[in-house]
């Protein structure tokens, strides 16, 4: 298994910031409970008009799924547009570069 990052991203015309997140809370608690998921950092531009997220999967069928589902939710939403890229995780060099120790700790059983 190979620990997978996804990253997503759109035009989006808000709203930011904290109303972004009291407007986002049930979608992050929903998207917390995604099997395979590590984490997901939310991405926001407000000068671009974009909005993002980067995923970090266990292995890349859980992204794979995830982003399936996850595109077909902001579709349906009224999202267009949509970039999704997902990346595989070169650990060895991940950690020479300073990257999170408890993020790398979390996938290094996986990578292994």
């Amino acid at each position: 298994m190979q620990p997978t990052l996804a990253l997503f991203s759109f035009p989006y015309a808000g709203p930011w910031r904290k109303e972004m997140t009291n407007s986002h809370i049930d979608l992050a608690q929903d998207i917390a409970k995604e099997e395979g998921i590590l984490w997901k950092l939310w991405l926001e531009n407000e000068e671009e008009q974009t909005a993002g997220g980067v995923y970090l999967f266990e292995d890349s069928q859980s992204a794979d799924q995830y982003c399936d589902k996850h595109k077909q939710r902001m579709l349906a939403m009224g999202y267009r547009d949509i970039e999704i890229r997902t990346f595989s995780i070169n650990v060895s060099l991940s950690r020479i570069t300073n990257a999170d120790p408890e993020m790398l700790k979390r996938i290094t059983p996986v990578f292994a």
